[in-house]
């Protein structure tokens, strides 16, 4: 691990001013991702700037009927809110699927938010990665490729997103709020917090130098039947292959998001706007133009089944 200076800071608008002044900082809370990437030098920040001490952590009502989840709130303090479990029952669902009891208890809402999206070849030094060095190429391209994306990839990167939070939360249309430097304060809708690969796939999301998160606030509760189902090669401490998030109405509409597809949660409104009509229809708006690799066209096939078996559930 290289050398690195360390300061905790007591306001979200010090945080911010801090990693302005120090050109790769980074932000640090439960470091469930962030300290395995510096171990193994992907992730070589100047400066760390402990964010535990702010006052992020509790869920609160937004004032519209919905709930504010502070940037700091564990996993698993937010998975068995009452409020997360009655109202928002997808998102719990999808929480207590993530990675295993001891990373929930450390990890925060937006540290899950923010998890880099990776593969083997992100970690292994010795593979070129447009991720890790931009402009060294794509070793999963021609390589094993059978966990990576089948849709939204680019020539550049074909890694996916790991959250299931983040799954959920894209389905509750939720909005990321941040605050800059400057003390300015953003509200940024999930659905446009990625960035597309594209050409430039080491930038994963639309935050700015410095701009830190400060919480995620959820619409008001959608009635229907909420179901978080993920489909791995084990019973825990695995990503999902493919997951599907949906929210059905018992006149059939509602809304669905896929995990473990695309660089991040895969939702259309297009595919929305056919739930009535059955899966068929909703599975050919998600994945028109897809592009899987050989090694893993198979997740078209266990995608398109999964949102069957789940859109069947729901409305059973």
């Amino acid at each position: 691990m290289k050398a690195f200076t360390y300061e905790r800071v007591q306001t979200p608008a010090d945080a911010a001013g801090s990693a302005l002044q120090h050109p790769g900082a980074k932000f640090i809370a439960g470091g469930t991702n962030l300290l395995d990437l510096m171990k193994l030098e992907i992730e070589q920040p100047s400066h760390l700037i402990d964010v535990n001490g702010l006052a992020l952590d509790t869920i609160e009502p937004d004032g519209n009927g919905g709930l504010r989840i502070g940037a700091l709130v564990r996993n698993t303090d937010l998975a068995a809110d009452l409020r997360i479990r009655r109202d928002y029952a997808v998102l719990s669902r999808a929480l207590l699927a993530g990675a295993s009891g001891q990373l929930r208890n450390q990890a925060t809402t937006a540290g899950n938010l923010l998890q880099r999206t990776r593969c083997p070849y992100f970690y292994d030094t010795n593979q070129p990665c447009n991720k890790r060095q931009p402009g060294s190429g794509c070793a999963a391209l021609k390589g094993f490729s059978r966990q990576h994306a089948v849709v939204g990839a680019s020539a550049a990167c074909i890694a996916t997103h790991p959250s299931d939070m983040a799954v959920a939360m894209q389905l509750l249309d939720a909005v990321v709020e941040t605050v800059n430097p400057d003390g300015m304060v953003r509200h940024i809708p999930l659905a446009g917090f990625y960035r597309a690969p594209g050409d430039t796939p080491h930038l994963e999301t639309v935050l700015n130098a410095g701009e830190l998160i400060t919480a995620v606030t959820l619409p008001p509760p959608l009635q229907g039947t909420h179901i978080y189902r993920k489909v791995r090669d084990r019973a825990s401490y695995a990503f999902a292959l493919v997951s599907v998030a949906a929210i059905v109405q018992p006149d059939g509409t509602g809304r669905v998001a896929l995990g473990g597809v695309a660089h991040k949660p895969w939702r259309l409104a297009e595919a929305d706007a056919q739930m009535a009509h059955g899966a068929g229809d909703v599975y050919a708006r998600l994945f028109a133009g897809a592009q899987p690799t050989p090694e893993n066209a198979f997740k078209l096939i266990l995608a398109k089944r999964t949102l069957a078996s789940v859109l069947t559930e729901a409305r059973a």
